[in-house]
């Protein structure tokens, strides 16, 4: 028997990546990525050195760099291989893992300090940086570099480099801008392809909203406690609605600006969303609807109308009607209907900010 040829196939390269071998093909063919090594015929093997290099190309791609970008910068950085490894590639370190929050390299540098879109005084506007380009076949438009990299990301089901990319989109531009301008594009594009793909990419939908959703909870416990006397915000899905995300966004900008909530999560009970609401006598309730089909209005005045307190300085909470399935004519005496996550947390923090008279609502 002949001794097997060293390194590994070009569908074993893409199954380790989570993209398709004609993706890895196109590499070589557009980019001039292939085996620094190459035998005769057509079959490729990849040598240790070669994968880390695609490897490389991933993570860059990943954290919003043009993939003719990330090619050059991953052949230049392409490691010397091992005399002695000749098994095939080695499991990639801490410091090289696709994705890994502290792999060095070009990655960090996307948005460098001080210039256009890079995080400066507090409050201060975040450069759009939008452009067009791949988006792992996303229907994405115009959007952040970011953006484009976290749906590659998610398309190859990268679980570490959407964490890492999350983070450090976080970290760069606030949690506002991630949400707005990252975390939603990239969602609604998925949410897209999925509708016109015949259930194609449930997986991918799931994958993506499960890290949006770690980092958005990790934004949140990393934020400075509330004061100890402040009332809450309740964040509640009406009966029926599923969608938590936006919730979720919403309770990590409260915990940023040093404000207290109660995250209730999906389809809360009409009874319990009573009970939640007596009990815990919150500044204001976020009730979220996602499609007309439960957007409640007469919960939403049972809502507005609990009052809670002592006698003669009883108050009752601001209803916020948040998402698209409520209809403009549900908004009604003590209720507002904020058209995104910035103008909600300006608004609710405004509550804070302003003196309520006994016996009154809040403004």
């Amino acid at each position: 028997m002949s001794e097997e040829a060293p390194g590994v196939t070009t569908g074993a390269v893409a199954r380790r990546l989570g993209v398709s071998p004609t993706t890895v093909r196109s590499w070589e063919q557009r980019y001039g990525i292939g085996p620094a090594v190459r035998e005769g015929g057509r079959h490729r093997r990849w040598m240790p050195a070669d994968v880390a290099m695609l490897e490389e190309m991933c993570r860059l791609t990943s954290a919003g760099i043009p993939p003719a970008e990330a090619a050059r910068a991953a052949a230049a950085a392409r490691r010397r291989p091992d005399p002695q490894d000749r098994g095939g590639p080695h499991p990639p370190g801490p410091a090289e893992a696709p994705g890994s929050a502290e792999a060095p390299g070009p990655a960090e540098a996307v948005v460098p300090p001080g210039a256009a879109g890079a995080p400066g005084a507090a409050g201060a506007p975040v450069a759009p940086g939008r452009r067009g380009g791949p988006g792992g076949g996303l229907p994405l438009g115009e959007v952040r570099e970011e953006c484009r990299g976290l749906a590659r990301a998610a398309v190859r089901l990268d679980g570490p480099a959407m964490e890492a990319l999350l983070r450090r989109t976080v970290r760069a531009h606030g949690l506002v801008a991630a949400w707005e301008e990252v975390m939603v594009p990239t969602l609604h594009a998925v949410g897209r392809k999925w509708e016109s793909a015949q259930d194609r990419y449930v997986e991918v939908e799931h994958l993506l909203s499960w890290h949006v959703s770690t980092a958005l909870r990790r934004a949140a416990a990393t934020a400075p406690g509330p004061a100890a006397d402040a009332a809450p915000v309740v964040l509640a899905c009406l009966p029926g609605e599923q969608h938590t995300l936006p919730l979720e966004a919403l309770a990590a900008g409260l915990a940023e600006r040093g404000l207290p909530a109660r995250m209730f999560g999906a389809a809360v009970p009409p009874e319990a969303l009573r009970a939640a609401v007596g009990r815990s006598g919150p500044a204001a309730v976020v009730l979220w609807s996602q499609s007309r089909t439960t957007a409640d209005g007469a919960l939403a005045r049972q809502v507005a109308s609990t009052a809670f307190g002592l006698r003669g300085a009883r108050t009752a909470p601001v209803v916020f009607l948040a998402g698209p399935g409520w209809p403009v004519r549900a908004v009604t005496a003590g209720m507002r209907r904020p058209r995104g996550l910035r103008e909600a947390l300006d608004a609710i923090s405004a509550l804070y900010a302003e003196p309520v008279v006994p016996g009154t609502s809040p403004p």
